[in-house]
């Protein structure tokens, strides 16, 4: 008679038909999440006629939904593992509803610029609850890898059909349409939420820390401020004070989290390689993915000519790409191993990026493509393990707080990302202008020619010969940019792909049993 194995080897038990359609739910809101960062976009110039908002309220509007997202990860993510996920999650779709339904009557432009500032505040209880939700949900390694991948996916498929719903409603009724969108699929959740997902939280859980929250909000609104103020071009005195609180409020924070006895977030989680490791390749990758991908609509439109529509439907590989690629990680993550499965994937993401390099010439386009969906299919092996590792390194029971951080490392090196890569660009830009902008310009149109926008707009008062030789040194000189970012894009994949190699082979810890119990 066999011995009884010891309880960290029992094998964990497998999902039933209950947590593939629950999963299937929470798919739904992460979808309407990843719309929400993009189906606003189009929405822009009617908004701008109906409500007459200044430029900086347009900003905002725009901006306001992202940074509210970002602030409040973390302590959504912990909020969760002490009330319970699955009613973190219900209080979250309940508000993303009525603020949705606040932003569609909204009159004014402050109005407006509240009520996104709402969506991101609900929107922030989604990516945290979700992701914990399925590290219970899914116990089995295998299944989770699959639940993680249908998750990205999500996102994948909500980022990319944003701008296509948003022309398709705007092409129908008026902009507040857009956010009604949102409304029918929170309500879905919340009916039918109760009864699929199963509740979970921290039994050791103890008192939320109003001082580590306040820190976590000034460190992340700081920083992602002043790294979106860097972007466009506005390196102030406001940039400057920003950065340099949300840098004192941050080291604050780290010290005040080692010495509280229910932290905020937990650093001890660095001291495991794999976790470590995992968090890093995500936001390096993240880093160099936001980083290119500001380009990328402004060389289809503004490069290459084509329409909004056009430019829209040419991004749609690169996500079906992270959709396959999401879904294809558990299966190739069985033959091999995780880290390997996550070196290949950096090593195709490299392709992409250096395939992204050749966009000049007659075939630039299809490079680009190729490139996107190279990019793709690399970078979703990162999301889907790194996700993987990151909530089954940390304790059940902590696993909100764990995601959270995953969630917030990606905001975060997205937003570095755009700021290095943006800069980076116009500086090339700048250089390259310097040396062929047309003799004969006056000093009020030179001023104009300081983005590739500028430059065409300048163009189109110029006569024709001067006008085609001023858009000919723009679009030449905004190509170099965007080859030098796929270039600084290719050697980041080869970096992480040498640390997740280095880092990821530390062999997994044991897990032990969970403190954490369904309630």
């Amino acid at each position: 008679m066999s011995a009884a194995l010891p309880p960290t080897e029992i094998a964990p038990p497998r999902a039933t038909r209950r947590e593939w359609i629950a999963l299937a739910v929470i798919a739904l809101p992460c979808l309407v999440y990843a719309m929400d960062l993009t189906v606003l976009n189009l929405a822009l110039p009617a908004i701008s006629a109906d409500l007459q908002p200044s430029a900086a309220q347009l900003l905002w509007i725009i901006d306001i939904y992202g940074f509210m997202v970002a602030g409040f990860l973390i302590t959504m993510g912990t909020l969760g593992d002490k009330l319970g996920r699955r009613r973190l999650l219900m209080i979250g779709a309940a508000a993303f509803a009525a603020a949705s339904i606040a932003a569609a009557l909204s009159t004014t432009a402050h109005a407006l610029i509240a009520t996104r500032a709402l969506l991101g505040i609900a929107g922030a209880t989604l990516a945290p609850s979700t992701l914990s939700l399925i590290s219970n949900m899914f116990r089995d390694e295998r299944e989770r890898r699959i639940a993680i991948g249908i998750w990205i996916s999500s996102y994948s498929v909500g980022g990319a059909i944003g701008p296509l719903v948003g022309g398709v409603i705007l092409q129908y009724f008026a902009w507040p349409a857009i956010f009604w969108a949102a409304v029918p699929v929170m309500l879905l959740l919340l009916a039918v939420g109760p009864f699929l997902l199963p509740e979970y939280r921290d039994p050791q859980a103890g008192r939320l820390d109003l001082g580590s929250v306040a820190l976590s909000l000034t460190a992340v609104l700081g920083g992602v401020f002043a790294l979106k103020q860097a972007a466009e071009g506005h390196p102030g005195a406001a940039t400057w004070a920003a950065a340099v609180l949300g840098l004192v409020a941050g080291a604050t924070f780290v010290r005040r989290q080692r010495r509280i006895d229910y932290p905020l977030l937990d650093l001890k989680l660095f001291g495991q390689p794999r976790f470590a490791a995992a968090i890093c390749t995500y936001a390096l990758t993240s880093f160099a993915m936001f980083g290119v991908y500001i380009f990328i609509s402004q060389h289809l439109q503004l490069v290459l000519g084509l329409s909004p529509l056009v430019a829209g439907l040419c991004t749609v590989p690169w996500a079906l790409s992270f959709v396959v690629g999401s879904m294809c990680t558990p299966a190739i993550a069985q033959r091999l191993s995780a880290p390997q499965t996550m070196v290949a994937g950096l090593a195709v993401a490299a392709l992409g990026f250096a395939g992204m390099a050749l966009v000049e010439g007659a075939h630039g386009l299809l490079w680009l493509i190729g490139g996107m969906v190279l990019m793709g299919l690399g970078m979703a092996p990162v999301f889907t393990l790194g996700n993987d590792i990151v909530i089954g390194s940390a304790p059940p029971e902590r696993a909100g707080a764990a995601s959270a951080l995953s969630e917030t490392s990606s905001e975060l090196s997205g937003a570095l990302g755009i700021a290095v890569f943006g800069s980076l660009a116009t500086g090339l830009y700048r250089a390259g202008m310097a040396g062929q902008v047309p003799a004969g310009l006056s000093a009020e149109a030179l001023a104009g020619t300081s983005t590739l926008g500028g430059a065409l707009t300048v163009a189109e008062g110029l006569p024709a010969p001067l006008a085609e030789a001023l858009r000919s040194a723009a679009r030449a000189a905004f190509v170099d940019g965007l080859q030098a970012a796929a270039v600084l894009g290719t050697v980041i994949m080869v970096a992480s792909a040498l640390l997740a190699w280095r880092m990821l082979r530390t062999p997994k810890p044991p897990m032990g049993l969970s403190s954490a119990q369904p309630r």
